[in-house]
């Protein structure tokens, strides 16, 4: 006669733990791979047709070296999470913005360098009186913007985390990207059009 020993009890399935995310938090997770995607995008698009208005594709550099200096100013103040700030989709609209913004004013400069190097003038003496030319159109621009987004700074009450996020971006972000639109623009003008000058030569 054969006896059967006590069964063995099944071994317990070892617990496994995932992390799932919620509301803000998971939006931002899904559309953060995107946001990388639209962002490539929105810099070739904005090259690409920068490159047609010059008819070169030295001057869009020139334009957007400032760009990535105003992304990361305004960046900075997310970081530090002044007011509850953070990294959203509003927060990415508004760098999306920024980009925009900020290209306008190397515009400006730029265009006025090529006319007054057309007309005859040394190239740092064309990129200096441009600047001194466009300063006040710089100026009154991001004056303009940054006044303008101060009521989605101050808003109060529900709903007002959104555009206080959007606003702080846009702020900070241009009066950095002004700053430095002022003073790297013509620097980078002068070595990338003296090289293409000495290429072309």
């Amino acid at each position: 006669m054969i006896t059967l020993g006590p069964k063995r009890k099944a071994a317990a399935p070892a617990h496994e733990a995932s992390v799932d995310f919620g509301g803000a938090s998971r939006q931002l997770e899904q559309e953060s791979g995107r946001f990388v995607v639209t962002f490539a995008f929105a810099e070739i698009i904005i090259f690409l047709a920068l490159a047609a208005l010059f008819n070169s594709f030295l001057d869009p550099v020139i334009i957007l070296v400032s760009v990535p200096m105003s992304l990361a100013g305004a960046l900075i103040f997310i970081s530090i999470g002044i007011g509850g700030a953070s990294l959203n989709i509003y927060t990415q609209v508004g760098l999306l913005t920024l980009m925009g913004l900020v290209s306008k004013h190397g515009i400006l400069m730029v265009e006025v360098a090529n006319e007054l190097r057309a007309a005859g003038k040394d190239l740092v003496e064309a990129i200096i009186e441009a600047a001194t030319i466009r300063l006040r159109s710089i100026l009154m621009t991001t004056a303009a913007m940054v006044l303008g987004v101060i009521p989605l700074i101050t808003a109060s009450g529900a709903g007002a985390v959104s555009p206080y996020n959007m606003g702080l971006v846009i702020a900070t972000g241009l009066s950095i990207g002004t700053l430095f639109t002022l003073f790297v623009v013509p620097v980078a003008y002068c070595l990338i059009a003296r090289r293409e000058a000495q290429t072309a030569a």
